[in-house]
């Protein structure tokens, strides 16, 4: 029997993608990214906001044409969607054979063998507050780098976010699962580890009663075969300067902080129930540049949420102006069912999409003048790829998914390898270099 999956939304989700590959191929299924002329289709979906909402409804009635014109036999949907609309989505959505919830992933190669062998609408929902899975995965990402889950769920409870409702409560993974885990990851190559939860800088308070980040960077920094370990989603009212000495003081830790702000007017981030204000960000920021060399900072900002006057967005056109932040993804604010923002005075759709559109505009600028700066250095790259004879990687400035390439120039060079660049160029927005 041939499974096709289809996996959407962020890195968090596509860990819970990669498991499940794993659990079916274990169960003697072959495992396809593809959608055609297999058995069953999987997507694993996000129903984070309406964009993401939107993207994996398309995906699902777009496949149930496909399972109608014969491609495969059953749709099963899994992972925030189904979370989020238990009841609604078998209710509402002929094309779904089966839904499972996050607290239930482990559940899929059962459900998989009862709707092929024809049970009707089948739905599972386990709690979404256990422990972390320990399941192993199959890895999609590259032979180069992966994505390593240290927690899941969330305690932040920002007025905008409906995460906590879907991924439940913040629980982290002991280190030594985690340890475990990076090993055998290194083991098959992997030489960039990337450190994904809903907040990494709180790994450890849950489990062990204090913050653990920095001791278990050390351990990951033990395992000889890691060149570059990466780090997602700092809060900013968590970060140490026990982490940020570490981040500083090890050359495996790249010097790349995820951050996510979402606002600088102290009366938006109130609103938003965000810890910490502007002022300490500023603060915070101007740390990062004076102890962590080179730093490249990537943050997340909302435009429009409601509250946001003309005063507090044209503050935040000024923050994004003056600090320039190297990397920063504009998202329209997207009023979220469940969520303490939604029941606040409803914005306007169209000011928000404005305000969304002229700070992107602003980003633009501030990227284009980084990498301008970057013309003459030398900076190393780890290659991933050809595409139209040309080769492209990443260095430390560029996560993947999220950043872009570099455009590198020569000859019979190695894909997951690294290699000292010179950029030399900016063309279309992205830097071109050429070997040392």
């Amino acid at each position: 029997m041939t499974i096709g999956i289809v996996s959407l939304g962020c890195a968090k989700n596509l860990v819970n993608t990669e498991q499940m590959m794993y659990l079916l191929t274990q169960a003697g299924y072959t495992v396809l990214g593809e959608t055609e002329n297999v058995d069953a289709v999987i997507v694993n979906t996000c129903g984070f906001i309406d964009s993401a909402k939107m993207e994996a409804i398309d995906t699902i009635i777009e496949l149930g044409k496909a399972r109608d014109r014969g491609d495969f036999k059953k749709l099963i949907v899994t992972g925030c969607l189904s979370e989020r609309y238990k009841t609604e989505m078998l209710d509402e959505m002929p094309e779904v054979d089966a839904v499972v919830g996050v607290g239930s992933f482990e559940d899929i190669v059962e459900t998989v063998e009862a709707v092929l062998a024809g049970a009707d609408r089948v739905a599972k929902f386990g709690d979404i507050n256990t422990p972390v899975s320990e399941t192993k995965r199959i890895i999609t990402t590259s032979h180069a780098w992966a994505y390593i889950k240290v927690a899941e769920g969330c305690d932040n409870r920002c007025a905008f976010c409906i995460i906590p409702q879907l991924r439940g409560k913040f629980r982290s993974r002991p280190i030594e699962a985690i340890v475990e885990e990076a090993k055998a990851l290194a083991a098959h190559g992997i030489k960039e580890l990337i450190l994904v939860a809903q907040d990494t800088t709180r790994y450890g308070l849950d489990l062990y009663g204090r913050h653990r980040l920095s001791e278990l960077l050390n351990a990951l920094c033990a395992i000889e075969e890691f060149k570059w370990i990466r780090l997602h989603y700092l809060y900013p009212d968590a970060i140490s300067d026990e982490l940020i000495d570490t981040i500083a003081s090890n050359d495996k830790i790249l010097n790349y902080v995820d951050m996510p702000i979402q606002h600088i007017s102290d009366d938006v981030l109130v609103k938003m129930n965000r810890r910490g204000n502007g002022a300490e960000v500023r603060a915070l920021i101007k740390k990062l540049r004076d102890r962590i060399a080179g730093v490249v900072i990537r943050t997340s900002i909302i435009a429009g949420l409601p509250g946001e006057g003309e005063t507090e967005f044209e503050e935040l056109c000024q923050f994004l102006r003056s600090t320039k932040i190297e990397r920063a993804g504009v998202f329209k604010y997207s009023p979220e069912e469940g969520t303490a923002a939604a029941l606040m005075e409803r914005p306007d759709s169209d000011i928000a999409q404005d305000r969304a559109d002229y700070l992107r505009d602003i980003q633009s600028q501030v990227i284009d003048a980084f990498n301008d700066d970057r013309i003459g250095t030398v900076t190393t790259v780890l290659i991933e790829g050809v595409q139209q004879g040309r080769y492209y990687g990443r260095s430390y400035a560029e996560s993947p998914d999220v950043d872009g390439y570099i455009t590198v120039l020569g000859e019979k060079m190695k894909t997951n390898e690294f290699y000292d660049v010179r950029i030399i160029d900016i063309i279309d927005g992205e830097p071109v270099g050429e070997i040392v």
